[in-house]
């Protein structure tokens, strides 16, 4: 895999995360991201939750743990069936899918809470069309929990694409979830330990955000 910084970073995106998912550990760990485990009070339980790009499944196991309604998926079926195995030793429920960010069938406001941990193999165009179905898919009320890296990212490469275009600044998500009220937005740095993947001093990002309601259910402003 090329590390340059314009470079993209995955030819074969299923085949690059089958491959990483591959091994008997967990590539970022079993234990919940701490953004997420910090906000996942804006959701009760019974509601339901979509993680994006899930992975080998700490997020949503964590979730579903917490009563909530899980719905997951990711590109590599090798992640999808560690985190089913994950699921089943923890006792809950999560309705995993294995497809891509094009290819899940993205329901329309359907979902009190969407959590996006880390989904930053993405690049602008399909982030672009990631993020607009992630704002469909919320249900009026639903909140949206995201992190992610900034573009310091780059010179402390713990973790990460070595891609600047994939990184994430405020302006960058402030514009990209224009049509959400912003409940939280910070840029901070931070020890992270998240597996062999995510691990060292990092420079983070975390945003929280609400879709509006409004008296015709179809979240739009009246």
């Amino acid at each position: 895999m090329t590390t340059t910084p314009d470079a993209p970073p995955f030819a074969d995106p299923a085949g690059t995360w089958n491959r990483r998912f591959a091994g008997d550990d967990f590539l970022f760990g079993t234990e919940p991201n701490e953004w997420l485990r910090a906000h996942a009070g804006v959701w009760a339980p019974g509601q339901r939750v979509l993680c994006v790009a899930d992975g080998e499944g700490r997020n949503s196991v964590w979730l579903a743990q917490r009563g909530l309604q899980v719905t997951a998926f990711d590109i590599a079926g090798t992640g999808v069936a560690k985190a089913r195995r994950l699921a089943a030793a923890r006792a809950v429920a999560v309705d995993y899918r294995v497809a891509d960010c094009d290819a899940f069938a993205w329901p329309e406001a359907a979902y009190d809470g969407v959590a996006a941990i880390f989904i930053q193999f993405a690049d602008p165009a399909l982030r672009a069309r990631l993020f607009a179905r992630i704002v469909a898919s919320l249900a009026p009320g639903g909140t949206l929990v995201l992190q992610g890296y900034t573009p310091k990212q780059l010179d402390y490469r713990t973790g990460g694409p070595p891609v600047a275009s994939h990184l994430y600044t405020p302006q960058l998500l402030r514009e990209a979830f224009a049509a959400l009220d912003l409940v939280e937005l910070r840029e901070y740095e931070a020890e992270v330990a998240e597996g062999s993947g995510h691990r060292g001093w990092s420079a983070l990002i975390g945003l929280v955000a609400r879709k509006r309601r409004s008296a015709s259910g179809n979240g739009v402003p009246s």
